[in-house]
Protein backbone atom coordinates (compact mmCIF):
# COMPACT_ATOMS: atom_id res chain seq x y z
CA UNK A 1 0.00 0.00 0.00
CA UNK A 2 2.81 2.22 0.34
CA UNK A 3 3.42 2.51 -3.30
CA UNK A 4 -0.16 3.06 -4.27
CA UNK A 5 0.46 6.58 -5.10
CA UNK A 6 3.45 5.92 -7.06
CA UNK A 7 1.24 3.62 -9.02
CA UNK A 8 -1.54 5.72 -9.42
CA UNK A 9 0.26 8.39 -11.15
CA UNK A 10 2.31 5.63 -13.31
CA UNK A 11 -1.51 5.02 -14.79
CA UNK A 12 -2.24 8.58 -15.17
CA UNK A 13 0.81 9.24 -17.35
CA UNK A 14 -0.83 8.51 -20.45
CA UNK A 15 -4.07 9.21 -20.00
CA UNK A 16 -5.93 8.43 -23.16
CA UNK A 17 -4.14 4.81 -22.94
CA UNK A 18 -5.22 4.28 -19.80
CA UNK A 19 -8.57 5.25 -20.52
CA UNK A 20 -9.15 3.49 -24.14
CA UNK A 21 -7.94 0.14 -21.78
CA UNK A 22 -10.15 0.44 -19.04
CA UNK A 23 -13.02 0.84 -21.17
CA UNK A 24 -12.43 -1.83 -22.98
CA UNK A 25 -12.10 -4.22 -19.55
CA UNK A 26 -15.46 -2.46 -19.02
CA UNK A 27 -17.63 -3.51 -21.81
CA UNK A 28 -15.72 -7.24 -21.39
CA UNK A 29 -16.94 -7.36 -18.10
CA UNK A 30 -20.11 -5.82 -18.65
CA UNK A 31 -20.31 -9.27 -21.29
CA UNK A 32 -19.08 -11.11 -18.36
CA UNK A 33 -21.74 -10.06 -15.41
CA UNK A 34 -24.74 -10.36 -18.45
CA UNK A 35 -23.78 -13.78 -19.70
CA UNK A 36 -22.81 -14.86 -16.65
CA UNK A 37 -26.20 -13.96 -15.37
CA UNK A 38 -27.87 -15.32 -18.11
CA UNK A 39 -26.69 -18.80 -17.79
CA UNK A 40 -27.01 -18.90 -13.98
CA UNK A 41 -30.94 -18.07 -14.93
CA UNK A 42 -31.20 -20.74 -17.52
CA UNK A 43 -29.50 -23.24 -15.12
CA UNK A 44 -31.40 -22.20 -11.67
CA UNK A 45 -34.51 -24.18 -12.29
CA UNK A 46 -32.42 -27.75 -12.36
CA UNK A 47 -30.10 -26.28 -9.60
CA UNK A 48 -33.73 -26.48 -7.30
CA UNK A 49 -35.00 -29.49 -8.47
CA UNK A 50 -36.64 -32.16 -6.13
CA UNK A 51 -34.32 -35.35 -5.94
CA UNK A 52 -37.20 -37.34 -5.69
CA UNK A 53 -39.29 -35.94 -7.74
CA UNK A 54 -40.10 -37.39 -11.50
CA UNK A 55 -41.73 -35.31 -14.72
CA UNK A 56 -43.58 -37.57 -16.75
CA UNK A 57 -44.94 -35.91 -20.37
CA UNK A 58 -45.95 -37.19 -23.77
CA UNK A 59 -43.81 -38.48 -25.49
CA UNK A 60 -43.70 -37.10 -28.68
CA UNK A 61 -43.35 -34.11 -27.71
CA UNK A 62 -44.41 -32.01 -24.04
CA UNK A 63 -47.59 -29.55 -26.13
CA UNK A 64 -48.80 -33.30 -26.44
CA UNK A 65 -51.09 -33.47 -23.72
CA UNK A 66 -52.15 -36.98 -21.40
CA UNK A 67 -55.34 -38.87 -20.63
CA UNK A 68 -56.34 -37.78 -17.45
CA UNK A 69 -56.99 -40.94 -16.42
CA UNK A 70 -52.90 -41.74 -16.03
CA UNK A 71 -53.13 -39.28 -12.66
CA UNK A 72 -54.65 -42.23 -10.99
CA UNK A 73 -52.80 -44.94 -12.90
CA UNK A 74 -49.51 -43.31 -11.80
CA UNK A 75 -50.74 -42.76 -8.15
CA UNK A 76 -51.29 -46.74 -8.10
CA UNK A 77 -47.86 -47.22 -9.15
CA UNK A 78 -45.35 -49.40 -6.77
CA UNK A 79 -42.80 -46.72 -5.42
CA UNK A 80 -44.94 -43.51 -6.02
CA UNK A 81 -45.86 -41.78 -2.82
CA UNK A 82 -47.78 -38.84 -4.56
CA UNK A 83 -49.11 -37.27 -7.76
CA UNK A 84 -50.41 -33.96 -9.60
CA UNK A 85 -50.50 -32.27 -12.81
CA UNK A 86 -50.69 -29.00 -14.54
CA UNK A 87 -52.05 -27.83 -17.80
CA UNK A 88 -50.14 -25.00 -19.88
CA UNK A 89 -52.70 -21.89 -20.60
CA UNK A 90 -50.46 -20.14 -22.64
CA UNK A 91 -51.73 -16.29 -22.26
CA UNK A 92 -50.82 -12.96 -21.75
CA UNK A 93 -52.07 -9.51 -19.80
CA UNK A 94 -54.05 -6.90 -21.84
CA UNK A 95 -50.74 -6.84 -23.97
CA UNK A 96 -49.26 -9.66 -25.94
CA UNK A 97 -45.95 -8.30 -24.93
CA UNK A 98 -47.34 -9.41 -21.04
CA UNK A 99 -46.94 -12.65 -21.32
CA UNK A 100 -46.12 -14.92 -17.77
CA UNK A 101 -46.53 -18.53 -16.77
CA UNK A 102 -50.37 -19.56 -15.90
CA UNK A 103 -50.82 -23.34 -14.75
CA UNK A 104 -53.86 -25.26 -14.17
CA UNK A 105 -53.43 -27.40 -11.08
CA UNK A 106 -55.07 -29.26 -8.55
CA UNK A 107 -54.98 -27.22 -5.22
CA UNK A 108 -54.16 -29.54 -2.55
CA UNK A 109 -51.85 -32.03 -4.68
CA UNK A 110 -49.38 -28.90 -6.39
CA UNK A 111 -48.69 -27.14 -3.09
CA UNK A 112 -48.40 -30.64 -1.60
CA UNK A 113 -45.66 -31.52 -4.34
CA UNK A 114 -43.99 -28.69 -3.90
CA UNK A 115 -44.39 -27.58 0.26
CA UNK A 116 -40.22 -26.62 -0.22
CA UNK A 117 -40.38 -24.43 -2.54
CA UNK A 118 -44.27 -22.47 -2.35
CA UNK A 119 -45.55 -21.16 0.52
CA UNK A 120 -49.24 -19.65 0.86
CA UNK A 121 -51.03 -18.57 3.68
CA UNK A 122 -53.93 -21.36 4.66
CA UNK A 123 -56.45 -19.14 4.78
CA UNK A 124 -55.81 -17.54 1.48
CA UNK A 125 -55.53 -21.41 0.41
CA UNK A 126 -59.01 -21.75 1.59
CA UNK A 127 -60.74 -18.87 0.05
CA UNK A 128 -59.03 -20.37 -3.21
CA UNK A 129 -60.90 -23.60 -2.96
CA UNK A 130 -63.99 -22.17 -2.20
CA UNK A 131 -63.66 -19.31 -5.99
CA UNK A 132 -64.19 -21.47 -8.93
CA UNK A 133 -62.37 -18.81 -11.08
CA UNK A 134 -60.33 -18.06 -8.18
CA UNK A 135 -56.37 -17.87 -8.83
CA UNK A 136 -53.42 -17.67 -6.77
CA UNK A 137 -50.01 -15.31 -8.22
CA UNK A 138 -46.61 -15.53 -7.21
CA UNK A 139 -44.82 -12.43 -5.35
CA UNK A 140 -42.99 -11.25 -8.22
CA UNK A 141 -45.76 -11.41 -10.39
CA UNK A 142 -47.71 -8.96 -7.85
CA UNK A 143 -45.60 -7.05 -7.88
CA UNK A 144 -44.59 -7.02 -11.79
CA UNK A 145 -48.27 -5.68 -12.48
CA UNK A 146 -49.32 -4.48 -9.02
CA UNK A 147 -52.08 -6.85 -7.96
CA UNK A 148 -53.28 -7.37 -5.05
CA UNK A 149 -56.04 -9.78 -3.49
CA UNK A 150 -59.78 -9.50 -4.75
CA UNK A 151 -58.23 -8.04 -7.98
CA UNK A 152 -60.03 -9.60 -10.92
CA UNK A 153 -57.75 -10.40 -13.89
CA UNK A 154 -58.45 -11.18 -17.98
CA UNK A 155 -55.70 -13.57 -19.57
CA UNK A 156 -56.09 -13.56 -23.05
CA UNK A 157 -54.99 -17.66 -24.26
CA UNK A 158 -54.45 -19.49 -27.16
CA UNK A 159 -56.89 -22.10 -25.32
CA UNK A 160 -60.34 -20.73 -26.43
CA UNK A 161 -63.63 -21.48 -24.19
CA UNK A 162 -66.84 -23.37 -25.33
CA UNK A 163 -68.46 -20.24 -26.36
CA UNK A 164 -65.09 -19.15 -28.51
CA UNK A 165 -63.59 -16.41 -25.97
CA UNK A 166 -60.37 -16.69 -25.35
CA UNK A 167 -60.40 -14.31 -22.62
CA UNK A 168 -60.61 -16.47 -19.11
CA UNK A 169 -60.99 -14.19 -16.46
CA UNK A 170 -59.78 -14.94 -12.77
CA UNK A 171 -60.04 -13.37 -9.02
CA UNK A 172 -56.54 -13.22 -7.39
CA UNK A 173 -57.33 -14.98 -3.93
CA UNK A 174 -54.19 -14.99 -2.77
CA UNK A 175 -50.07 -14.42 -3.20
CA UNK A 176 -47.77 -17.67 -2.92
CA UNK A 177 -43.86 -17.13 -2.24
CA UNK A 178 -41.46 -18.83 -3.54
CA UNK A 179 -38.58 -20.29 -1.03
CA UNK A 180 -35.44 -20.54 -2.21
CA UNK A 181 -33.14 -18.43 -5.34
CA UNK A 182 -34.54 -19.90 -8.78
CA UNK A 183 -38.11 -20.73 -7.18
CA UNK A 184 -40.97 -19.41 -9.42
CA UNK A 185 -42.83 -16.68 -8.06
CA UNK A 186 -43.39 -14.96 -11.52
CA UNK A 187 -46.91 -17.79 -12.40
CA UNK A 188 -50.60 -18.19 -11.90
CA UNK A 189 -51.81 -20.86 -10.59
CA UNK A 190 -55.67 -21.54 -11.23
CA UNK A 191 -58.39 -24.67 -10.85
CA UNK A 192 -57.98 -27.26 -13.49
CA UNK A 193 -61.92 -27.93 -12.88
CA UNK A 194 -62.55 -24.23 -14.28
CA UNK A 195 -60.27 -24.99 -16.87
CA UNK A 196 -61.32 -28.27 -18.11
CA UNK A 197 -65.14 -27.91 -17.90
CA UNK A 198 -64.70 -24.25 -20.17
CA UNK A 199 -62.11 -24.97 -22.64
CA UNK A 200 -63.51 -25.54 -26.17
CA UNK A 201 -61.60 -28.52 -27.05
CA UNK A 202 -58.88 -31.43 -25.37
CA UNK A 203 -61.37 -31.67 -22.54
CA UNK A 204 -59.74 -34.32 -19.67
CA UNK A 205 -56.59 -34.03 -20.50
CA UNK A 206 -53.47 -32.77 -18.72
CA UNK A 207 -50.13 -31.52 -19.55
CA UNK A 208 -47.64 -33.49 -17.71
CA UNK A 209 -47.75 -34.78 -14.18
CA UNK A 210 -45.25 -33.96 -11.25
CA UNK A 211 -44.64 -37.54 -9.27
CA UNK A 212 -43.07 -37.67 -5.81
CA UNK A 213 -41.37 -41.37 -5.42
CA UNK A 214 -40.67 -42.81 -2.18
CA UNK A 215 -37.21 -43.41 -2.01
CA UNK A 216 -34.90 -41.23 -4.13
CA UNK A 217 -32.70 -44.42 -4.70
CA UNK A 218 -35.50 -45.83 -6.74
CA UNK A 219 -36.55 -43.07 -9.29
CA UNK A 220 -34.82 -44.58 -12.31
CA UNK A 221 -36.79 -47.65 -11.76
CA UNK A 222 -40.09 -46.08 -10.86
CA UNK A 223 -39.58 -44.03 -14.12
CA UNK A 224 -39.06 -47.47 -16.38
CA UNK A 225 -42.36 -48.86 -14.53
CA UNK A 226 -44.52 -45.72 -15.72
CA UNK A 227 -43.43 -45.64 -19.34
CA UNK A 228 -43.77 -49.07 -19.29
CA UNK A 229 -47.34 -49.08 -18.09
CA UNK A 230 -48.25 -46.86 -21.14
CA UNK A 231 -45.56 -48.58 -23.91
CA UNK A 232 -48.03 -48.99 -26.97
CA UNK A 233 -50.37 -47.07 -26.01
CA UNK A 234 -52.23 -44.18 -28.13
CA UNK A 235 -50.17 -41.83 -25.21
CA UNK A 236 -47.09 -43.31 -25.09
CA UNK A 237 -45.01 -41.40 -22.14
CA UNK A 238 -41.13 -40.35 -21.12
CA UNK A 239 -40.57 -40.07 -17.63
CA UNK A 240 -37.38 -38.69 -16.18
CA UNK A 241 -36.35 -37.11 -12.79
CA UNK A 242 -37.32 -33.28 -12.35
CA UNK A 243 -33.72 -32.63 -12.56
CA UNK A 244 -33.19 -34.06 -16.03
CA UNK A 245 -36.22 -32.43 -17.32
CA UNK A 246 -35.32 -29.07 -16.88
CA UNK A 247 -31.91 -29.67 -18.13
CA UNK A 248 -33.58 -31.38 -21.95
CA UNK A 249 -36.00 -28.37 -21.49
CA UNK A 250 -33.14 -25.62 -21.52
CA UNK A 251 -31.38 -27.38 -24.03
CA UNK A 252 -33.82 -26.29 -26.47
CA UNK A 253 -32.88 -22.45 -26.71
CA UNK A 254 -29.50 -24.25 -26.71
CA UNK A 255 -26.55 -25.33 -24.61
CA UNK A 256 -26.36 -21.93 -23.21
CA UNK A 257 -23.81 -22.85 -20.79
CA UNK A 258 -21.02 -24.14 -23.26
CA UNK A 259 -21.95 -20.82 -25.51
CA UNK A 260 -21.95 -18.52 -22.91
CA UNK A 261 -18.37 -19.68 -21.93
CA UNK A 262 -16.92 -19.68 -25.50
CA UNK A 263 -17.88 -16.09 -25.97
CA UNK A 264 -16.63 -15.16 -22.69
CA UNK A 265 -13.39 -17.07 -23.16
CA UNK A 266 -13.06 -15.25 -26.02
CA UNK A 267 -13.65 -11.87 -24.47
CA UNK A 268 -11.10 -12.89 -21.85
CA UNK A 269 -8.24 -13.42 -24.14
CA UNK A 270 -9.25 -10.79 -25.93
CA UNK A 271 -8.98 -8.26 -23.01
CA UNK A 272 -6.21 -10.17 -22.12
CA UNK A 273 -4.09 -8.85 -25.38
CA UNK A 274 -5.41 -5.63 -25.03
CA UNK A 275 -4.30 -5.51 -21.26
CA UNK A 276 -0.83 -6.96 -21.58
CA UNK A 277 -0.03 -4.55 -24.29
CA UNK A 278 -0.91 -1.45 -22.51
CA UNK A 279 0.99 -2.60 -19.57
CA UNK A 280 3.83 -3.76 -22.13
CA UNK A 281 4.25 0.00 -23.46
CA UNK A 282 4.18 1.37 -20.27
CA UNK A 283 6.85 -0.82 -18.44
CA UNK A 284 9.05 -0.17 -21.54
CA UNK A 285 8.57 3.66 -21.17
CA UNK A 286 9.81 3.87 -17.92
CA UNK A 287 12.94 1.61 -17.99
CA UNK A 288 15.29 3.71 -17.21
CA UNK A 289 13.20 5.56 -14.76
CA UNK A 290 13.18 1.43 -13.27
CA UNK A 291 16.95 1.65 -12.98
CA UNK A 292 16.67 4.74 -11.10
CA UNK A 293 14.40 3.09 -8.63
CA UNK A 294 16.62 0.37 -8.61
CA UNK A 295 19.82 2.39 -7.63
CA UNK A 296 17.86 3.96 -4.93
CA UNK A 297 17.94 0.52 -3.03
CA UNK A 298 14.70 -0.27 -4.69
CA UNK A 299 14.95 -5.04 -4.94
CA UNK A 300 14.23 -6.70 -7.98
CA UNK A 301 10.70 -8.13 -5.83
CA UNK A 302 9.60 -4.47 -5.45
CA UNK A 303 9.63 -3.73 -9.10
CA UNK A 304 7.97 -6.93 -9.70
CA UNK A 305 5.26 -6.44 -7.11
CA UNK A 306 4.43 -2.48 -8.33
CA UNK A 307 4.14 -3.74 -11.86
CA UNK A 308 2.08 -6.57 -10.96
CA UNK A 309 0.02 -3.99 -8.28
CA UNK A 310 -0.49 -1.46 -11.93
CA UNK A 311 -1.52 -4.26 -13.61
CA UNK A 312 -4.57 -5.44 -11.31
CA UNK A 313 -5.58 -1.94 -10.62
CA UNK A 314 -6.45 -1.06 -14.38
CA UNK A 315 -8.10 -4.52 -14.21
CA UNK A 316 -10.07 -3.95 -11.21
CA UNK A 317 -11.04 -0.16 -12.16
CA UNK A 318 -12.14 -1.31 -15.61
CA UNK A 319 -14.00 -4.77 -14.19
CA UNK A 320 -15.59 -3.29 -11.33
CA UNK A 321 -16.97 -0.67 -13.37
CA UNK A 322 -18.18 -3.45 -15.79
CA UNK A 323 -19.64 -5.20 -13.35
CA UNK A 324 -21.36 -2.24 -11.64
CA UNK A 325 -23.14 -1.39 -15.05
CA UNK A 326 -24.17 -5.26 -16.17
CA UNK A 327 -25.77 -5.45 -12.62
CA UNK A 328 -28.00 -2.06 -12.95
CA UNK A 329 -28.80 -3.21 -16.56
CA UNK A 330 -30.04 -7.12 -15.28
CA UNK A 331 -32.10 -5.33 -12.75
CA UNK A 332 -33.53 -2.75 -15.21
CA UNK A 333 -33.92 -5.94 -17.74
CA UNK A 334 -35.25 -8.54 -14.56
CA UNK A 335 -38.85 -7.64 -15.20
CA UNK A 336 -39.23 -7.41 -18.97
CA UNK A 337 -37.87 -10.85 -19.34
CA UNK A 338 -39.63 -12.34 -15.96
CA UNK A 339 -42.05 -14.29 -17.96
CA UNK A 340 -39.58 -16.32 -19.60
CA UNK A 341 -36.30 -16.41 -17.18
CA UNK A 342 -38.23 -16.25 -13.62
CA UNK A 343 -35.81 -14.58 -11.09
CA UNK A 344 -33.39 -13.22 -13.46
CA UNK A 345 -30.73 -11.02 -11.67
CA UNK A 346 -26.94 -10.98 -10.82
CA UNK A 347 -25.75 -14.02 -8.49
CA UNK A 348 -23.56 -13.78 -5.97
CA UNK A 349 -21.29 -16.63 -8.20
CA UNK A 350 -21.19 -13.74 -10.96
CA UNK A 351 -19.77 -11.43 -8.76
CA UNK A 352 -17.15 -13.43 -7.32
CA UNK A 353 -16.48 -15.60 -10.59
CA UNK A 354 -15.33 -11.62 -12.02
CA UNK A 355 -13.73 -10.84 -9.10
CA UNK A 356 -11.56 -13.58 -9.46
CA UNK A 357 -11.35 -12.88 -13.42
CA UNK A 358 -9.96 -9.47 -12.77
CA UNK A 359 -7.40 -10.78 -10.49
CA UNK A 360 -6.39 -13.41 -12.98
CA UNK A 361 -6.55 -10.45 -15.94
CA UNK A 362 -4.39 -8.11 -14.15
CA UNK A 363 -1.70 -10.86 -13.27
CA UNK A 364 -1.60 -12.42 -16.40
CA UNK A 365 -1.06 -9.31 -18.21
CA UNK A 366 1.46 -8.17 -15.89
CA UNK A 367 3.89 -10.80 -15.35
CA UNK A 368 5.65 -10.53 -18.46
CA UNK A 369 6.52 -7.35 -17.84
CA UNK A 370 6.97 -7.54 -14.01
CA UNK A 371 9.63 -10.22 -14.49
CA UNK A 372 11.65 -8.04 -17.32
CA UNK A 373 11.63 -5.38 -15.09
CA UNK A 374 12.56 -7.25 -11.95
CA UNK A 375 15.55 -8.81 -14.23
CA UNK A 376 16.08 -5.12 -15.40
CA UNK A 377 20.05 -4.55 -15.15
CA UNK A 378 20.78 -1.15 -13.75
CA UNK A 379 23.67 -0.91 -16.57
CA UNK A 380 22.32 -1.46 -19.46
CA UNK A 381 19.07 0.25 -18.63
CA UNK A 382 20.38 3.48 -17.58
CA UNK A 383 22.12 3.17 -21.36
CA UNK A 384 18.58 3.51 -22.98
CA UNK A 385 16.71 6.54 -23.71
Amino acid sequence: MKYFYFIWKNLGRKKLRTWLTVMSIVVAFILFGALGSLNAAFTQGAEIAGADRLITIHKVSLIQSLPYSYVNRVRNTEGVEAVTFANWLGGYYQDPKNQFAQFAVEADSYFEMYSDLLSLPEEQMQAWKKNRIGAVIGTSLAERFDWEVGDRVPVTSMFPQENGNRTWEFEVEGIFSAEGSGADSGSLLFHYEYFDEARQWDKGTVGWLMIKVSDPQNAGEVADRIDAMFANSPAETKTSTEKAFMESFMKQFGDIGTITGLILAAVFFTMLLVTANTMAQAVRERIPEMAILKTLGFTDRSVLIMILAEAILLALIGGLIGLGLAWLMIGAAASQVEAFLPGFAMPAEVWINGLVAIVVLGLLSGAIPAIQGMRLNIVTALGRR
